[in-house]
């Protein structure tokens, strides 16, 4: 008798970036592949991480209360602590909304080109994916494909604005239209993880549709706008009821004492956001300027990388770049096919990316 799953035994697993030390082999290298923060992270959320790593001997809170009434805040407490959702790492988020929603036999939407970890996941759980593409060369949402592909056995549509690795967004309007047409039998994850970044006033995060009392959850990570990716920290939050359902699926002692206190820490540390913010906003401005210069495709961008694409195969770029000391992401695998995604570095890294991108590009 098999006492494995077939549909887990059949399945990949999500393929993530590679490290600057597996690829540098102890050379300097600029990694601008993994939608990293360039600042790195707070330094009152380093500071607090120092202090909670004397004190790693004692377990972690419980419950994450004082974190989440510290993200409520930041919410302008619109939503109670309540209504968050905390664990280690959005994609452990994800994992607990599969958990909690997808049965065999089941199906869930994606929009392609989009983050792979919930194909991956639902694949896993035994559902069946069902992928509506984003429409045209600008990525936009096939509102009515979405529409037309729900069943009754549909649990959860994927919705990851901006969008990675397109960095586009899709219009308030848009989704507007969208969610008011929805169903009550499913829930919609809106993976915001590079909200605070976004410039376009047509943008609207979760919050909107939570406080009207839709099926919204809004997934957030403290990896890309606090800089926290090495401490693995996520959150999300969403209606009284489904907060309600989903934390009953979390463990306790679930955030560890340095992720916890450097979270908290981070969420208080405005000044050091803004500054993150503002260094991608004068970031994109110069790589604009700079591909237009070259003459290389680019999409403009709401989040913290761009998306390019060369008339060379995507390897040829990687490889070329890693002669150079940067690392980039050849993106075919998110599905978009051709195109290469690009971190906003430091200023010594966006230089030395154009300079590099020139001679190959020549």
């Amino acid at each position: 008798m098999d006492i494995f799953k077939k549909h887990i035994a059949e399945s990949k697993n999500y393929v993530g970036g590679k490290s600057a030390e597996e690829v540098g082999g102890g050379r300097k290298m600029h990694k601008m592949s993994s939608n990293e923060n360039a600042l790195g992270i707070s330094p009152k959320a380093v500071a607090a991480a120092k202090e909670a790593a004397e004190k790693l001997y004692i377990y972690p809170d419980g419950t994450p209360k004082r974190l989440t009434q510290a993200l409520a805040e930041s919410y302008d407490n619109k939503i109670e602590p309540s209504q968050i959702i905390v664990s280690d790492s959005g994609s452990s988020v994800i994992e607990i909304i599969t958990r909690g929603l997808l049965n065999e036999g089941d199906e869930y939407i994606v929009t392609n080109p989009t983050f792979q970890l919930y194909k991956v996941l639902g694949i896993k759980a035994g559902a069946k994916l069902v992928d509506v593409r984003l429409q045209g060369d600008d990525f936009q949402l096939d509102v009515d494909g979405i529409l037309n592909a729900i069943t009754d056995r549909t649990r959860i549509i994927y919705i990851t604005n901006p969008n990675n690795p397109t960095g586009t967004i899709f219009p308030q309007d848009q989704l507007d239209r969208l969610f008011n047409a929805l169903p009550d039998h499913l829930v919609v994850v809106h993976d915001e993880v590079y909200e605070k970044f976004v410039e376009d006033p047509n943008y609207s995060s979760a919050l909107k549709w939570v406080l009207e009392g839709k099926n919204i959850i809004g997934l957030n990570s403290f990896s890309k706008m606090y800089g926290m990716a090495g401490m693995r920290l996520g959150y999300a939050y969403t209606t009284p009821k489904l907060a309600d359902y989903f934390t009953k699926l979390t463990k306790p002692f679930s955030t560890n004492r340095i992720a916890l206190e450097a979270g908290i820490a981070a969420v208080q540390d405005k000044e050091f956001l803004q500054k993150s913010i503002d260094h991608v906003h004068r970031s994109k401005k110069y790589l604009y300027a700079e591909l237009d210069r070259l003459g290389v495709k680019y999409w403009k961008t709401q989040a913290n990388f761009i998306l390019i694409k060369t008339e060379k195969d995507p390897s040829e770029l990687e490889q070329f770049m890693v002669t150079k000391g940067i690392m980039v992401r050849p993106v075919n695998y998110f599905g978009a096919d051709g195109c290469t995604r690009v971190t906003f570095g430091l200023d010594d890294a966006n230089e030395a990316f154009i300079k590099a991108l020139e001679e190959f590009h020549n």
